[in-house]
Parts: structure tokens; C-alpha cells; sequence
């Protein structure tokens, strides 16, 4: 059964930095494209970065140079480091493992910027 368990979401500050992992189980993880998605309420869910196996990484033109994606093999886990965070990028954040025909997500972890 395949899992994939986001955390890390929550309240915090304009310019405010959030760290997201998700831990992912029921896959063989590294052969696995990983990304990031968000819905904000009303919108469509987006793509926020995405890291395709061989090390190349995908952002939306709304986080480049303030969001980063990385994963570790080793711990099955990819994350999403969010800094100088907006208003805007208030949403639901979901993680998506995808391979061929295969498409997986998490339950979501909200994030929510506000002063």
C-alpha cells in the first residue's frame, strides 16, 4: 500500500520561512518523479516544484528563488523548503509521487501566511 504522509504545514508570518517533508512508503522511491502541489480555495490545485529523478527540478514562475525541493533516497522523504513566504502562497500543499502510469498523493498539509 502506498503512503505518502506530508508534514510541516502550518501558521506563520509574512517573509516567514516553513520546511514541508513528505515521507513516502509502498513506492521504490528513487525512481519516482516528486513534486509539490497547492490548492489554494477557489483555484485550481498547481504545481508548485517538482524533482524528476537525475537531479533535475521544476518551479512554478510564482516560488523560483524562494522555494526549494530536495529529496533524501536514503529516508524515502522529499521536502520543500518555503522561504520569504506571501500571502498568496496560502493553500492546501500536497505531495505527488508519479511514475508512468502511476500518480499518488498525500492528504495535504495547510499552510497559511498572515500577519
Amino acid at each position: 500500500q502506498v503512503q505518502l504522509v506530508e508534514s510541516g504545514g502550518g501558521l506563520v508570518q509574512p517573509g516567514g520561512s516553513l520546511r514541508l517533508s513528505c515521507a513516502a512508503s509502498g513506492i521504490i522511491f528513487n525512481i519516482y518523479a516528486m513534486g509539490w502541489y497547492r490548492q489554494a480555495p477557489g483555484k485550481q490545485r498547481e504545481l508548485v516544484a517538482a524533482d524528476y529523478t537525475g537531479g533535475i527540478t521544476n518551479y512554478a514562475d510564482s516560488v523560483k528563488g524562494r522555494f526549494t525541493i530536495s529529496r533524501d533516497n536514503a529516508r524515502n522523504t522529499v521536502y520543500l523548503q518555503m522561504n520569504s513566504l506571501k500571502p498568496e502562497d496560502t493553500a492546501v500543499y500536497y505531495c505527488n509521487a508519479h511514475r508512468r502510469t502511476n500518480d499518488y498523493w498525500g492528504q495535504g498539509t495547510q499552510v497559511t501566511v498572515s500577519s
